[in-house]
């Protein structure tokens, strides 16, 4: 299969590796000729690398589009109607007005479009997804998530579209239930025009699920947990770890205690979450494997974007 890798940032940098890893016959195209020298180096073709990324979609079966977010509409559009399979890496575009167009001009072209929402292919989401439907914590009474630690923000979406986007799309794929309603605490203190710190409230149904992203904690952390009636998941993706704790909470003599039953560590696999999922658009555009991540639901979690800067905006909860 022939790939034009559209990107050579530093995220396209790792999508040029895996890519390489899994055989694909490379072309790539990058607005800058330094980084595109830079890919020659690392073994594409010098006839493969592009200035225009438009020079190259006859050449192509598919494109994996790894450019800043504000331009994730206008490549996939051309190349969808160029008749090409796109990965789109995660936030599909700038609005959910957008991922829709995207939707409905990928169907008329017949090929695919899958989202790059890499959480829903670590190995924790898949050690999550099975303590949850063993029922290991009983049903599930509300969720946390902290995508936040200090680093460089980026310059075309806020932190809540570039990673508070990576939980509410996880938390819909563990639980099984669309976002129905949305609140949210939203700052801009770089004064960038884009927040840099946001707490959002998301309800899954009837399953609350608070999201911490910004760009000021010291260290890294990519954190979720899970709490249930009989117990808690505690999952870190940054470690690769899980750790069930069982418990509850018993009334004795007119007082309640908590009780603390277990604790354990539970298995997770050691596969690269970014390898397992361009696999699966390799094997999708192939026709091996239905399409895991479908445009669908990347307009979905651009709606909860959405309806949290509006939250925000109105100090009220935003019904979707």
């Amino acid at each position: 299969m022939k790939i034009l890798l559209v990107g050579l940032g530093r995220w396209g940098e790792k999508h040029l590796r895996v890519l390489g890893e899994l055989g694909v016959r490379l072309w790539v195209a990058d607005v800058s000729a330094a980084r595109l020298a830079w890919a020659v180096r690392q073994g594409v073709e010098p006839g493969c690398a592009v200035a225009d990324y438009r020079a190259a979609l006859a050449h192509v079966d598919a494109v994996d589009i790894v450019t800043p977010a504000d331009t994730h509409y206008g490549v996939a559009r051309d190349s969808l109607a160029a008749g090409r399979h796109c990965f789109i890496e995660k936030p599909l575009a700038r609005m959910a007005e957008e991922g829709r167009e995207l939707e409905a001009a990928a169907s008329a072209a017949g090929r695919l479009v899958q989202i790059g929402h890499i959480f829903r292919f670590h190995p924790v989401t898949a050690t999550l997804r099975q303590a949850l439907a063993a029922g290991r914590i009983g049903r599930v009474r509300y969720a946390t998530g902290r995508f936040a630690g200090f680093k460089r923000p980026r310059a075309d979406v806020g932190v809540t579209q570039t990673d508070a986007i990576h939980y509410f799309d996880l938390f819909a794929h563990l639980f099984g239930r669309l976002a129905t309603q949305v609140s949210a605490i939203q700052r801009d203190y770089l004064g960038r025009g884009l927040d840099d710190l946001s707490w959002t409230v998301v309800h899954y149904g009837d399953i609350p699920a608070v999201v911490e992203a910004n760009y000021f904690v010291p260290g890294t952390w990519r954190d979720c947990v899970i709490v249930g009636e009989r117990g808690a998941l505690v999952a870190d993706y940054a470690t690769s770890v899980v750790t069930l704790h069982l418990g509850g909470h018993l009334e004795r003599s007119e007082a309640w205690e908590a009780v603390e039953t277990g604790k354990e560590e539970l298995p997770t696999g050691r596969a690269e979450p970014l390898k397992l999922e361009l696999q699966t658009f390799l094997d999708a555009c192939a026709g091996r494997a239905p399409n895991p991540v479908p445009v669908a639901d990347g307009v979905r979690a651009l709606a909860v974007v959405e309806a949290a800067a509006l939250a925000a905006r109105l100090g009220r909860t935003v019904m979707l």
